[in-house]
Protein backbone atom coordinates (compact mmCIF):
# COMPACT_ATOMS: atom_id res chain seq x y z
CA UNK A 1 0.00 0.00 0.00
CA UNK A 2 2.84 2.38 0.83
CA UNK A 3 4.54 1.66 -2.49
CA UNK A 4 1.32 2.53 -4.33
CA UNK A 5 1.02 5.87 -2.52
CA UNK A 6 4.70 6.70 -3.08
CA UNK A 7 4.34 5.82 -6.76
CA UNK A 8 1.33 8.10 -7.12
CA UNK A 9 3.18 10.93 -5.37
CA UNK A 10 6.15 10.60 -7.71
CA UNK A 11 3.91 10.48 -10.79
CA UNK A 12 2.07 13.59 -9.61
CA UNK A 13 5.38 15.38 -9.00
CA UNK A 14 6.61 14.44 -12.47
CA UNK A 15 3.47 15.77 -14.10
CA UNK A 16 3.56 19.01 -12.09
CA UNK A 17 7.27 19.50 -12.83
CA UNK A 18 6.66 19.20 -16.60
CA UNK A 19 3.70 21.57 -16.69
CA UNK A 20 4.49 25.10 -17.78
CA UNK A 21 4.32 27.61 -14.96
CA UNK A 22 4.67 25.27 -11.95
CA UNK A 23 8.40 24.63 -11.69
CA UNK A 24 9.11 25.53 -15.33
CA UNK A 25 11.18 22.39 -15.86
CA UNK A 26 9.46 21.64 -19.17
CA UNK A 27 12.30 22.88 -21.41
CA UNK A 28 14.86 20.99 -19.33
CA UNK A 29 12.83 17.80 -19.61
CA UNK A 30 12.59 18.20 -23.38
CA UNK A 31 16.35 18.78 -23.60
CA UNK A 32 16.95 15.62 -21.60
CA UNK A 33 14.57 13.62 -23.80
CA UNK A 34 16.27 14.89 -26.96
CA UNK A 35 19.65 13.86 -25.59
CA UNK A 36 18.50 10.51 -24.24
CA UNK A 37 16.54 9.42 -27.32
CA UNK A 38 19.55 8.25 -29.38
CA UNK A 39 20.99 6.37 -26.41
CA UNK A 40 17.67 4.65 -25.71
CA UNK A 41 17.31 3.81 -29.42
CA UNK A 42 20.79 2.27 -29.40
CA UNK A 43 20.04 0.16 -26.33
CA UNK A 44 16.68 -1.00 -27.72
CA UNK A 45 18.37 -1.91 -31.00
CA UNK A 46 21.06 -3.92 -29.21
CA UNK A 47 18.47 -5.78 -27.17
CA UNK A 48 16.49 -6.52 -30.34
CA UNK A 49 19.64 -7.91 -31.99
CA UNK A 50 20.37 -10.17 -29.02
CA UNK A 51 16.79 -11.43 -29.01
CA UNK A 52 16.93 -12.02 -32.76
CA UNK A 53 20.19 -13.98 -32.53
CA UNK A 54 18.81 -16.06 -29.66
CA UNK A 55 15.66 -16.79 -31.68
CA UNK A 56 17.68 -17.93 -34.69
CA UNK A 57 19.81 -20.13 -32.44
CA UNK A 58 16.71 -21.65 -30.80
CA UNK A 59 15.10 -22.39 -34.16
CA UNK A 60 18.24 -24.10 -35.43
CA UNK A 61 18.44 -26.15 -32.23
CA UNK A 62 14.77 -27.12 -32.51
CA UNK A 63 15.27 -28.28 -36.12
CA UNK A 64 18.28 -30.31 -35.03
CA UNK A 65 16.27 -31.98 -32.24
CA UNK A 66 13.39 -32.73 -34.63
CA UNK A 67 15.81 -34.34 -37.07
CA UNK A 68 17.29 -36.49 -34.30
CA UNK A 69 13.82 -37.58 -33.16
CA UNK A 70 12.88 -38.46 -36.75
CA UNK A 71 16.02 -40.61 -37.06
CA UNK A 72 15.20 -42.40 -33.79
CA UNK A 73 11.64 -43.12 -34.98
CA UNK A 74 12.96 -44.48 -38.29
CA UNK A 75 15.30 -46.84 -36.44
CA UNK A 76 12.45 -48.13 -34.28
CA UNK A 77 10.25 -48.85 -37.31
Amino acid sequence: MAALIIGLVFIAFGVVACLPGALNWGPDVLTFLRGASPVVALLVGLIALFIGFADIKDRAEAKKEEAEEAKKEEKKA
